[in-house]
């Protein structure tokens, strides 16, 4: 392969790069903006809960804003050249993080954790029914042993009767043993007493259905909680449940069995509101989640820096070329950067030279992005500059080679036409 073939597609190669680079810096900026309307959505999402909507919307594009300004600034200075405007650019920065973060947690936490927050109600509401029915099942032996001893009672009295020393008893009827009418109508007492018991125990079955069913329900739900369909089935046999066990309970005399308040299905799967008490129990997934969006426009936002806000025109790079030129300290820094010194030295101040032009060259390349302060005394190199210098230093070769090049034929021509006038 000849030079020249290597040599143009070495060009090749190195245009395809360049062009790649820039269509990826260039797609930065939407992706910045993307990332910064996600951020912002779930950062007021969460506010809104807590503030006036509008208000909430104010401080989500403040707050975005600050986020990659502060960037910006950040990525375009060093904190040696001005600590003060460093320090209150990264407060800044770090405060709106931190309010973009906390409150994009809320959106994050109600989105990952809504299964787990529907399996704890449903845990809950279980828990709640379970504990109803034990106490309806135990209404049955509550029943039972009141009438037994109400039986007990009546047996006795009946007994007492039929002995003759009821206390009741008075006159002829004391201390007479038989069956008389006193002992008829304690018998009565009793076996009446007998058939309500009798009675009461032929409606349990259809107490123990009902909570068969409410039992049932339940394990159904348990395995489909998104179900509205399963909810409401459940909360239709609870409720026959709580009608048959009042319908006893009040029958008996006794006190109603206090029932839970089971809420609407979607009352029930409603997502939760966001509140200060989701700290409690802090989800990392979700302070992930919210902090990785900010991380990534962070990241992004910081990258935009080493991309000037414009190309230069050929004069503006003829004009900074020329301005750096007339600065002769230069090294290269711990960041792998060229820096100089911009301050006039000592000869040169003896001298009073007039450094405006190189002065207004490096103003205007901080301005541009193409030079990074880093101290008051001291600059660096931007990336995107190095290829503007290299271009300046490439016209220059070139014009010098083509003006040795010129010279040595204008030398040899000088040489051949001397060489023949000698000779003739």
């Amino acid at each position: 392969m000849s030079a020249a073939a290597a040599w143009r597609i070495g060009q090749w190669l190195n245009a395809v790069q360049t062009t790649f680079v820039g269509l990826l810096r260039v797609w930065s900026v939407p992706i910045v903006l993307l990332l910064s309307i996600a951020s912002g959505y779930t950062t007021y999402y969460g506010l809104s809960y807590f503030i006036t909507a509008w208000i909430a919307l104010v401080i989500t594009i403040a707050v975005q804003s600050i986020v990659v300004i502060c960037t910006l600034e950040l990525a375009g200075m060093h904190w040696r050249a001005n600590p003060l405007r460093w320090l209150m650019v990264v407060v800044s920065l770090v405060v709106a993080l931190v309010v973009s973060v906390s409150f994009s947690y809320f959106k994050f936490y109600e989105f990952s954790e809504k299964d787990t927050l529907l399996y704890k109600k449903g845990n809950v509401l279980r828990a709640d029914v379970d504990r109803y029915l034990e106490q309806v099942v135990g209404l049955k032996s509550r029943i039972i042993a009141a009438g037994q001893r109400r039986i007990e009672q009546a047996a006795r009295e009946a007994n007492h009767a039929y002995l003759g020393d009821h206390p009741a008893m008075t006159g002829e009827y004391k201390n007479h043993v038989g069956r008389g009418p006193f002992w008829s109508h304690y018998k009565e007492i009793l076996d009446s007493e007998k058939a309500k018991l009798k009675q009461v125990e032929n409606r349990f079955p259809e107490l123990d259905k009902r909570v068969t069913e409410v039992r049932e329900s339940l394990a159904d739900l348990a395995l489909h909680l998104n179900d509205a369909a399963t909810y409401e089935r459940m909360l239709m046999a609870f409720q026959r449940a709580q009608s048959a066990a009042e319908t006893l309970v009040s029958s008996q005399g006794m006190d109603v069995v206090p029932a839970p308040r089971l809420a609407s299905y979607p009352e029930f799967a409603r997502g939760v509101t966001p509140s200060f008490a989701m700290w409690e129990d802090v989800s990392l997934f979700a302070l992930a989640c919210a902090a990785m969006v900010d991380f990534f426009t962070l990241i992004l936002s910081y990258r935009l820096e080493f991309t000037a806000p414009g190309p230069l025109a050929e004069e503006e790079k003829e004009f900074v070329f020329q301005g750096l030129r007339q600065f002769n300290e230069f090294t290269i820094n711990q960041n792998d950067e060229l820096e100089f010194v911009i301050e006039k030295t000592e000869l040169e101040r003896a001298r009073r030279y007039s450094d405006w032009h190189r002065m207004f060259a490096v103003a205007f390349l901080l301005n541009r992005g193409y030079l990074r302060k880093m101290s008051s005394k001291s600059v660096e190199f931007a990336p995107n500059l190095y290829p503007v210098i290299a271009e300046q230093m490439r016209i220059r070769q070139q014009a010098h080679s083509m003006a040795v090049s010129a010279n040595e034929d204008a030398l040899a021509r000088a040489m051949r036409e001397h060489g023949e006038k000698r000779h003739g």
